[in-house]
């Protein structure tokens, strides 16, 4: 079962990566390269990169407004 992050962002996320970069400035291009099936692997290099949990970053995603 999708999250409601991962439906918004098939569409926007050029658009996620500059708010989550604005969120945490120490991501790279390289931490936010999104490809569809692997949210689970991006969440964790977002966590390994800014040491939030997953469920924050969770609730920030599906928070976005676009």
């Amino acid at each position: 079962m999708s999250k409601p992050w991962q439906d918004k962002a098939k569409g926007n996320w050029n658009i996620a990566k500059g708010k989550l970069k604005q969120e945490w400035g120490e991501l790279t291009d390289d931490d936010l390269d999104y490809k569809e099936g692997k949210e689970d692997e991006l969440l964790g290099r977002i966590q390994k990169r800014t040491g939030e949990s997953k469920s924050r970053i969770n609730e920030f995603l599906d928070d976005l407004k676009y």
